[in-house]
């Protein structure tokens, strides 16, 4: 199951208590203090596990507490130290306060591990309150107590490219073309539940990462449809692709721009960002002489459009999966942009 928002309570281990203890030996005549420290409680770290890429294993679970400290003993014994816990998590994961949502680390490099919650401090013994004054001390300190935190794990994948577009119009027969990804394909909208991550390799020495989240819809910023759930996937990434298709009953242009007023009101930043336009299942306009026109013209009006509005597009490029016509292109196109922006 793939599982990319979850809540949970973490608790670093609280400090062994110091021990009051005095030294008790034969022949030797008033012993003094000899309690030893209690032990720290043990630390909470959060560490990046390139093996897994979904946060399905804290559904089970949602209490992590590391280990207390163990009490000091007699003859200046310490306690032992408390043993840490390790919470692993995928590349891309956000650890926020739940409360506030203040984010308090983001886990967007690999290796990383990061102590997330430090464990109470165990309390001294009394042989450390002998003085002049007060040669046998009969008491000693408690351990500290750990810190607790409700946390919010929110992943959000890495990647150079992600892939916008309405449900059916060719994003995961693309990504699955052009990458090792292998998501669902059919002729049906939604086949694509989950985001997708697919290396895509340029040439012996360049490749890229592409993202490719489930369809959005108009309306999808009110909760329709299941793209705006997944959104956040993409927002990551430095460029957009937009994937337009003829074959839809809006025009290339009004498809362009209802995709760009969700992602704005998703997050007016994602908007901003550098994008280039596939126009997928291009080898439909050789069917017809009519529809060829209609491609031709609504091709032009799109690039009319944006050259009217400024926007920093990168290419307006046709493409076919299917018969992997304008993909060569279409690869160097996108690996020029990301290095360009």
């Amino acid at each position: 199951m793939f599982v990319d928002s979850v809540d949970i309570f973490v608790a670093s281990g609280k400090g062994g208590a110091g021990a009051v203890s005095f030294r008790r030996e034969k022949f030797v005549i008033n012993g003094g203090p000899d309690g030893g420290d209690g032990g720290d409680g043990g630390d909470v770290y959060v560490e990046v596990d390139n093996n897994t890429d979904t946060l399905s294993k804290f559904r089970g679970a949602r209490h992590y507490k590391a280990k207390n400290g163990q009490p000091g003993q007699a003859k200046h014994c310490s306690g032992k130290r408390g043993a840490h816990i390790t919470l692993k998590v995928p590349l891309g994961t956000q650890i926020l306060d739940f409360d506030t949502k203040e984010l308090i680390v983001d886990m967007d490099t690999y290796p990383k591990n990061v102590c997330l919650l430090k464990g109470g401090k165990g309390g001294l013994g009394n042989a450390h309150f002998k003085n002049a004054t007060n040669q046998a001390p009969t008491y000693a300190q408690s351990g500290l107590s750990g810190e607790e935190k409700h946390i919010l794990l929110e992943l959000k994948l890495i990647a150079d490219v992600g892939l916008v577009g309405f449900p059916n119009v060719g994003k995961s027969t693309l990504i699955s073309t052009l990458s090792n990804a292998k998501p669902e394909v059919a002729n049906y909208e939604f086949t694509t539940l989950i985001p997708h991550l697919g290396v895509v390799d340029a040439d012996e020495f360049s490749s890229f990462v592409m993202a490719d989240i489930p369809g959005i819809i108009e309306g999808a910023s009110g909760g329709k449809g299941l793209g705006i759930a997944f959104l956040k996937h993409i927002e990551r990434t430095g460029f957009l692709l937009f994937v337009l298709d003829i074959m839809r009953e809006q025009s290339l242009k009004e498809q362009w721009e209802i995709l760009c007023l969700e992602l704005e009101k998703f997050s007016p930043i994602l908007s901003q960002r550098a994008f280039g336009i596939v126009l997928s299942k291009s080898d439909m306009r050789h069917l017809a002489e009519e529809f060829a026109d209609k491609f031709d013209k609504q091709k032009q009006e799109l690039e009319q459009f944006l050259a009217q509005k400024g926007n920093p597009q990168s290419f307006i490029l046709p493409i076919s999966s299917l018969e992997k016509s304008g993909l060569k292109e279409l690869v160097f196109e996108i690996l020029e942009s990301i290095h360009k922006h």
